[in-house]
């Protein structure tokens, strides 16, 4: 099975995760898109914990009409199965065009992510 962020990717998220580890002010886009495409989970993801690789932060919106901003575990989601078994994956179209507190604002107006 491929990895679900590529190595590229996974780099700029994690420079992304060590610019906020050093208090630096930022807000960046969103790097990736998982989703489920079984079900209505969505993530955005904008970058990486540097001491702990696996916890990816970002827009969370697991179809229940709350979409928020938080950690999450890369591994987990890597587990989600929607309703038909299907697993998460990635939108290798996507490509933000706007930081992710842009994409939090409208998911809170529309009550979902939308990109």
């Amino acid at each position: 099975m491929p990895e679900l962020i590529p190595a590229d990717l996974r780099l700029r998220m994690l420079e992304n995760g060590q610019r906020s580890a050093v208090g630096k002010d930022h807000d960046p886009p969103p790097v990736v898109k998982l989703f489920t495409p079984d079900a209505n989970a969505t993530w955005l993801l904008s970058e990486l914990d540097p001491d702990c690789p696996d916890i990816a932060f970002g827009l969370c919106d697991l179809g229940l009409g709350f979409p928020e901003l938080g950690s999450v575990s890369l591994s987990e989601i890597a587990e989600v199965r929607g309703g038909l078994g299907l697993p998460v994956e990635r939108d290798i179209a996507f490509v933000a065009d706007r930081p992710l507190s842009a994409y939090a604002r409208a998911a809170r107006a529309a009550g979902m992510i939308v990109t």
